[in-house]
C-alpha cells in the first residue's frame, strides 16, 4: 500500500465531540429511525409465522431448530442450492441483563450504547435472529427476524444465528422452522462460471494496463492484480452486496460519516485511503472490507480504476487489491503506514470469493500476462509477491436480481 503518515483518528471522543454538537439530529436517529420494535405475544408470532406465504416451487425440505441465546452462530445442517427460495420463520423470546423487556427474534431498538457495540451485522438490533449462507469468511449476514424468504444467491451451508456478542448474550430460545424450495422449473442456477478466456481479455489489452498503481510523485507501488467487466451500477452494486464500503475522502468526512453512520447501523470501515494514480489520474473508487472498530489496525482493501478504452463494448475497470496487517515505517519519509501482507494473492481470493458470493458475477477467470510481475516493493518500502495471475471478473446483467431478497410480508 501506498500512504502517507497515519493520521491519528480517536474515534470515541469524536464521538462525544459530534454527539455534544449535534444532540438533536443524534437523537432524532435513535428515536425516530429506530424506534424498538413492537412486543408481540407468543400466539401472535406463530400467526405471523403461519401467514408467510410459500414459494410457488416444490418444496423438498422442513426442519425446526432450537436457538438458546448462549448462540451467536448455529450450522443448520441444511445445504442450499443456489436459486432455491429458503423460507424461515421463527417464534420465541430472549431477555438481556440491561434490557427492560424482553425481545422477539426481530431484536430490540436501538440505543445510544449500540454505538459502542461491534454486533455480527450491524444494520439489525441486538437479539435479532439472523443467517447466513455460505463460508462464514465470506458469506454476508442478512436479518432474518420472526420471518423471511431469501432467495439464495450461492450454494453453501445454511447457519442462523443471533445479533449478539459472545459476552453479551440473551437468555432464552428462539424456535426456528425452515422450509427450503427448489426452483419452479425445478433447475438450480449456477451463480459463477469458471472460464480459461475471455473475449477480449489477451496480451493487446495487458499492453494498454500498467502493471502497477504509483503515487503523485511516479513511484510505483501496488500490482494491478483485478479487471471487472461491467457498468458502473453494476460494479458498485457488487461491491456493496458483498459488503464492502466507499471509502470517504479525507479525515473530517471520515469522523463525521462514521459516527452518523454507526446511527444509521452501518460498519465504521471509512479509514481515508491515500490518493494513488493509474491512467494519469486518482482512482475513481476506493472499497474497504473489515470488521468495525479493527479496521484501523487490519483492513482488506482496494482501489478501482474505470480504464479509457472498453473490451467489446463493455466497461473495464482496473483494479489493485492488498490487505493491511499492521503498521510500518514508510522509507520515503520515516513516517507510519500501514503494512501490507506480502502474500497478495490472498487479497485478489478475497475480492474474488466476496465479489462471486452474492450471485452478481456471471464468470470467473485467471489470466497470466506476458512477463508477470512475481516480486517487487511498494513505494513505502514494503515487500510483496505474487503468482502473477490477473483476477478478472464479468459481471451478470445488473437487471437481473440475483440478490438475497425480502418477501412482501417483510420489511427491513
Amino acid at each position: 500500500m501506498l500512504a502517507g503518515p497515519m493520521k491519528k483518528i480517536a474515534l470515541l471522543p469524536a464521538l462525544a465531540i459530534v454527539a455534544v454538537t449535534f444532540p438533536v439530529r443524534l437523537a432524532a436517529q435513535l428515536v425516530h429511525e429506530h424506534p424498538t420494535p413492537p412486543q408481540a405475544s407468543a400466539k401472535q408470532d406463530a400467526q405471523n409465522s403461519s401467514a408467510l406465504p410459500e414459494p410457488s416451487g416444490k418444496k423438498r425440505l422442513s426442519q425446526e431448530i432450537q436457538l438458546t441465546g448462549e448462540h451467536t452462530w448455529m450450522d443448520s445442517g441444511i445445504d442450499v442450492q443456489a436459486g432455491e427460495h429458503v423460507l424461515l420463520a421463527a417464534t420465541g423470546k430472549l431477555r438481556y441483563a440491561d434490557a427492560k423487556e424482553d425481545n422477539g427474534p426481530d431484536g430490540l431498538g436501538r440505543g445510544f450504547k449500540d454505538l459502542l457495540r461491534v454486533l455480527p451485522f450491524n444494520e439489525a438490533g441486538r437479539g435479532a435472529l439472523i443467517g447466513r449462507i455460505g463460508d462464514q469468511d465470506i458469506a454476508q449476514t442478512f436479518l432474518i427476524g420472526a420471518r423471511r424468504d431469501v432467495l439464495a444467491p450461492v450454494s453453501g451451508r445454511l447457519s442462523v444465528g443471533i445479533n449478539q456478542t459472545s459476552d453479551d448474550t440473551g437468555d432464552g430460545n428462539y424456535a426456528v422452522r425452515i422450509e427450503i424450495y427448489a426452483p419452479q422449473d425445478g433447475s438450480t442456477r449456477v451463480a459463477v462460471k469458471q472460464v480459461t478466456s475471455l473475449p477480449g481479455i489477451d496480451p493487446q489489452l495487458f499492453a494498454k494496463i500498467p502493471r502497477r498503481i504509483g503515487d503523485k510523485d511516479g513511484n510505483p507501488g501496488d500490482m494491478v492484480n483485478f479487471l471487472i467487466l461491467g457498468s458502473e451500477t453494476a460494479m458498485q452494486r457488487a461491491f456493496t452486496t458483498a459488503g464492502w464500503v466507499k471509502v470517504d475522502a479525507d479525515v473530517k468526512d471520515t469522523v463525521l460519516h462514521g459516527v452518523l453512520g454507526s446511527l444509521s447501523k452501518e460498519s465504521y470501515l471509512t479509514m481515508p485511503m491515500s490518493q494513488l494514480y493509474l491512467f494519469g489520474r486518482p482512482q475513481d473508487y476506493g472499497w474497504a472490507h473489515a470488521e468495525p472498530i479493527s479496521v484501523v489496525r487490519s483492513r482488506n482493501h482496494l482501489r478501482i480504476w474505470k480504464a479509457p478504452f472498453q473490451v467489446k463494448g463493455e466497461t473495464l475497470w482496473v483494479g489493485a487489491a492488498t490487505h493491511d496487517i499492521g503498521f510500518e515505517l514508510d522509507q520515503r519519509n520515516d513516517g507510519i503506514t500501514h503494512k501490507i501482507d506480502p502474500d497478495i494473492d490472498l487479497e485478489r481470493e478475497y475480492v474474488e470469493k466476496t465479489l462471486s458470493s452474492t450471485g452478481l458475477v456471471a464468470e470467473v477467470s485467471h489470466i497470466l500476462p506476458d512477463n508477470p510481475m512475481k516480486e517487487a516493493k511498494t513505494a513505502t518500502g514494503g515487500a510483496f509477491h505474487s503468482n502473477g495471475r490477473v483476477l478478472v471478473l464479468k459481471l451478470a446483467d445488473s437487471g437481473k436480481d440475483a440478490s438475497i431478497s425480502t418477501s412482501a410480508s417483510h420489511k427491513n
